[in-house]
This record gives C-alpha cells, sequence and structure tokens, in this order.
C-alpha cells in the first residue's frame, strides 16, 4: 500500500503527482506489462543483450 504525506496547505496535485512517482517507483504498472505476454528466456536474454550494446554505445558516444 501507499502512502502519501500531504502536508498542510498543499495542493491536491502536489499530492498526486507524489502519488504519481512512489506508484511509478515500485513498478507495479511494469510487471503488469511484462506479464501480459509471455517471453522465452532466449527472447529475453537477446533484448538484453541489444540493450547493453545500445546503452554502451551511448556512453562512448558521449566521453
Amino acid at each position: 500500500m501507499i502512502i502519501v504525506n500531504v502536508k498542510e496547505n498543499e495542493s491536491l496535485e502536489k499530492a498526486l503527482k507524489k502519488f504519481k512517482k512512489k506508484y511509478e517507483k515500485t513498478g507495479v504498472l511494469k510487471e503488469l506489462r511484462a506479464r501480459q505476454a509471455f517471453v522465452k528466456p532466449s527472447v529475453k536474454k537477446r533484448l538484453e543483450v541489444i540493450r547493453a550494446r545500445y546503452k554502451q554505445q551511448m556512453q562512448t558516444k558521449g566521453e
């Protein structure tokens, strides 16, 4: 359960923004999307390798 501490005189928009940020950090939505369809372990591993290569390229490109 997510608990958001709201200060006195704090707007509803700010409280909602805090809630959304905490909700995103828990990874619930990401987990739900991942469980919608089964991904074979070989495909999952291949995607991880592709992502790692991309990140590596971006790091070397920035330097």
